[in-house]
This record gives structure tokens, sequence and C-alpha cells, in this order.
């Protein structure tokens, strides 16, 4: 399943649960009164956005993959739901939001050792001991979440930045002191993550030994689905919540950045049994894996830029993902 949040031009102010089914954005209420009448679907209810459906739990996700079975080798544009409502959208119709527009809580680690080895170079510094004996992860600003092709706000304070190719999965079931090997069970998706940074701002607030804050906090995109493993299965590494899929970058359509996945030092598996001790994740927190290696503009230029300037487009890009798109807006005034 490719879940997405998504709304019609004319109705902005309500977004509806769908899924992508290859280009087409399916409306999962309009279609589940479409397979009432013509699969003679059960009558369950939907609930209207993704978060409410992550917390309902397998039961009713089973019953949105049933209902999209049943939609399978049909014109999916021509279809129509109760009240005449169209099922099916062409994705160039439609507006789509952040698949998860207000996380319940955004942790973000630091997996990759190549990024974590590039990163401690720029600063002349070794990587600490302490990053191979535990996964390290800060908390950002579920508050500050933007969706595909949206315009991401240049910060104030900022004239340095960058972008940070990353990818994210979804907690599907409330847990505690969860194990690596059970972790797989308790996500309930994946998707593309970009961790937008103020490089300027970061260096200096963690010359204090605490952060990254302001250097981060302004924008965080996630998109353009939340893609569950059973779409990603043959592809699945040896290690829980990790895969063998590319990952790229690019700045007005030119190639900066590439990885794979399955290059994470520290898997999601072990991701989710750091986050987890002590404490209960819930349904809708949503964990980073930090920046693939070659994945932002610091690893790139050294940390000397340039950086992103206003008017830039940058694409994420994950094989099976899809591909977060997200133009640079006009720098703020202090």
């Amino acid at each position: 399943m490719r879940y997405v949040t998504f709304a019609l031009p004319e109705s902005l102010r309500k977004p509806l649960l769908g899924v992508l089914i290859g280009e087409v954005v399916v409306d999962l209420q309009a279609g589940r009164t479409w397979a009432q009448g013509a699969k003679s679907l059960p009558a369950e209810p939907i609930p209207p956005t993704l978060l409410e459906l992550v917390h309902l739990g397998p039961d009713v996700q089973a019953y949105l993959r049933e209902l999209v079975a049943s939609l399978a080798e049909v014109d999916l544009l021509a279809l129509k739901g109760s009240g005449r409502k169209s099922v099916g959208y062409r994705r160039e119709d439609v507006v789509l939001y952040p698949p998860l527009p207000r996380p319940m809580s955004l942790r973000d680690f630091y997996a990759f050792e190549a990024h974590v080895s590039a990163a401690h170079a720029i600063r002349g510094r070794e990587v600490a001991a302490e990053w191979y004996e535990i996964p390290i992860f800060y908390y950002s600003n579920p508050g500050s979440i933007f969706g595909p092709d949206e315009t991401i706000p240049y910060p104030a304070y900022s004239s340095a930045l960058d972008y940070e190719l990353e990818v994210a999965c979804v907690i599907g079931q409330r847990g505690r002191d969860i194990s690596g090997e059970q972790a797989e069970q308790y996500i309930f998706g994946y998707t593309i993550f970009n961790d937008w940074s103020a490089r300027d701002e970061q260096r200096r607030e963690m010359k204090v030994g605490l952060g990254p804050a302001k250097g981060k906090d302004f924008a965080s995109s996630l998109g353009p689905a939340i893609v569950t493993a059973d779409e990603l299965a043959e592809k699945a590494d040896s290690r829980p919540g990790v895969f063998d899929l590319q990952m790229l970058a690019r700045v007005n359509g030119v190639e900066r950045s590439r990885g794979n996945w399955k290059d994470l030092h520290y898997s999601f598996g072990a991701m989710i049994a750091r986050a987890s001790a002590e404490v209960y994740l819930m349904p809708g927190d949503v964990l980073g894996s930090g920046t693939v290696g070659t994945g932002c503009l610091l690893e790139l230029t050294k940390g000397e830029g340039p950086w992103l300037q206003p008017g830039d487009v940058v694409e994420l890009e994950i094989e099976r993902l899809g591909v977060l798109r997200n133009r640079v807006g006009e720098r703020g005034r202090r």
C-alpha cells in the first residue's frame, strides 16, 4: 500500500485519505462506496486521516488492502462512488499533503557511517567511539512538516541552507523496550525524509554542546507516500528495516547525491530498540535514518558551500518510495 493525504484544488481545507496506484490517487471513501455496489465489499468505516488509520491498527488496514485489491484491473479514472463522486484522480490534478501532516513525534538518527565519517572529517575530528556503541538521535519539530511540491521557507537567520537525503519509518503500534528482532512488526511504513538544515546556525549552536535546534526545526519534508513493507519485501536485507534500494538527490535537475538504504550502519530495528528503551513509542511517531553518504551539500562541498539558493528545486528519490520534490522559497528578513 502507498498511502497519501491529498485534496482537490477546490477543497484544500478538506484533506482526504487515499492510496497511490501507479500515477492515480484513489479516494478510499469513494472507492469503498463503489466496491460495496460493484464488488459486494462489506461496509466498514474508513478513518478520515492517516494518523487515525495508524491508531486503528491491523484489522482496518487489512480491510483497506481488500478494498484496494477490488480495484485491480478497472479504469480507476472512470469509477464513481456515492453521489457520483470520483474514485480516482490523476496525480497532477490533486494536491498532495505530507502523508502524515502532524507526526506524534519526530526523532532523527545519525545512522549512516559514511555521512558521520565525512561530517567529522570536515570538522577535523575523529568519529567518537560511542557512535559505534549506540544509535544516536535528536528530536526535531513535528509542527514544521512540509509535503510534496511545497515551498520551503528559507530562514531569516541563515544563508547556508542544505538538504539531507534520508528515509524514515512511521511507527504503527504502541510499544516499549522493543527488541531489534521484533521491531519490524511495529513499523507501519516508510517514506522519504528531507531534514532541511541551516548549516551556519547549526554550526553556531553546536559549539555550545547542545543541539541541533534552530538549525533544523524550521522545516522537514515527508512524502510523497507512506509505503508499507510488503511493497519492498523482495528487496529486504537480512537486518530488520533495511532494504537494497537506491537513494539519490537532484538540485535543479542535476544529480548531486547517490547512496543505498542498505548502507545503514544501524538498522531501523536497532533504531527502534534504542528509541523505545524505557519509553513508549506511539502510533504516528516518525524515526529518520540520518543522511545517507554524499546525501547533502555539507559533504559534497566539505562545508564550504555553495548552498541552496531561493528558487532551487530539490528532488529526493528513493527506489519504490517515489520522488519528494520541494522548491526553496525567498530568504526571510531579519
